[in-house]
């Protein structure tokens, strides 16, 4: 190599050493401060990419997670509401069959109608308050009357717990879970009308025998009717509910065809109702925290991916960092070094 004044090829190259060794070193820098080895495009442009969906992904499959935790509670506030109510329903039947029995009189039977009766408006309000973030829960109207206020539509609940918008990322939970569970959900449905007691009668022919409208077991005249049904007693309403003075009266059934007995199988039968849907929302719980364990695996893995993908390996950066400092040390030294050669020229002249 000629040797030079005006042009030094070897500061040259040590400058473009020192500037890789720099470089290198404060890439390792960065990377050992953020604790990612991709913190822009230019690291790593399809990583980057890759790394910013798994990112967006992993996100969603929590928000997924939530709202299957969310239908988790919604649910087990239904199955724990429709159990208070079979409670209820269950002690109106015990009294219906202590009624049944021939020994009590008029007065005790009387007795026995007014629990019947506050325990059956209770199941009335229980069912009608029973909600979940502004949701009715007992009080869907199957025939699609007076459904405005309860929150949903006849398509059921749908959870969201997926990441996309088809069918295997929703699970439904059906209206039929949500249907009227009121006295007159209960009892006024088609089928329960169309039901026969022992006897031949039907519910209808109960309820007006003791003295009530089955179509119309939303106001309290009726209520009491249906308990005095259970109750072996004939209800009459007052001429004037605003007069204090004017008493609603209570006498002993005298049709033999509508004793308390045959109130029975009416009960069973709204037992056995709220029963089936306890059931089914026992099998979507189960559903539901599946979906959940799916979630979770799904992010733990998705995580991980980013992690090797993404993720600063310490250890390996640590030795960058070290070798791009001894290069940059040697570089700076070697260039001044380098700049000193020219002053050999002097020598020759």
């Amino acid at each position: 190599m000629a040797l030079t004044i005006n042009t030094n090829i070897s500061s040259l190259i040590a400058q473009r050493s020192l500037t890789s060794a720099t470089n290198s070193m404060n890439q390792s820098l960065e990377r050992l401060t953020t604790g990612f080895k991709i913190n822009n495009a230019k690291d790593n442009a399809a990583g980057y990419s890759i790394a910013n969906m798994w990112e967006t992904q992993i996100s969603s499959l929590d928000v997924a997670s939530d709202n299957a935790a969310t239908g988790i509670d919604l649910l087990t506030t239904a199955e724990e509401t429709y159990q208070l109510l079979t409670s209820h329903l269950q002690r109106v039947r015990d009294l219906t069959e202590q009624a049944a029995n021939g020994t009590y009189g008029s007065a005790s039977k009387k007795a026995i109608q007014s629990e019947i009766s506050a325990r059956l408006q209770e199941v009335s309000r229980i069912a009608a308050n029973a909600e979940f973030n502004g949701i009715k829960l007992m009080a869907f109207n199957l025939d699609g009357d007076d459904n405005e206020a309860v929150g949903m539509t006849e398509a059921g609940i749908n959870l969201q717990v997926g990441l996309y918008a088809d069918e295997n990322s929703i699970i439904n939970l059906k209206v039929n879970l949500f249907a009227n569970a009121s006295l007159s959900g209960l009892f006024g449905t088609d089928d329960m009308v169309g039901m026969k007691a022992e006897s031949g009668k039907t519910l209808t022919q109960l309820i007006t025998a003791a003295g009530g409208d089955v179509t119309k077991l939303g106001d309290i005249d009726n209520i009491e009717a249906f308990a005095c049904a259970c109750a072996g007693l004939v209800y009459t309403a007052p001429d004037d509910p605003a007069d204090p003075a004017s008493q609603a009266t209570y006498v002993l059934q005298t049709d033999a065809d509508c004793e308390p007995k045959e109130m029975l199988a009416f009960l069973d039968t709204a037992i056995d109702d709220i029963s089936a849907r306890v059931t089914k929302i026992g099998a979507v719980q189960n559903r539901v925290e599946s979906a959940v364990s799916a979630l979770d695996v799904q992010s733990q893995n998705l995580t991980s991916s980013l992690s090797t993908l993404r993720d600063t390996d310490v250890a390996e950066e640590s030795s960058a960092y070290i070798q791009a400092s001894i290069l940059q040390q040697a570089s700076a030294t070697l260039l001044s070094t380098a700049n000193q050669l020219p002053s050999i020229a002097l020598n020759l002249i």
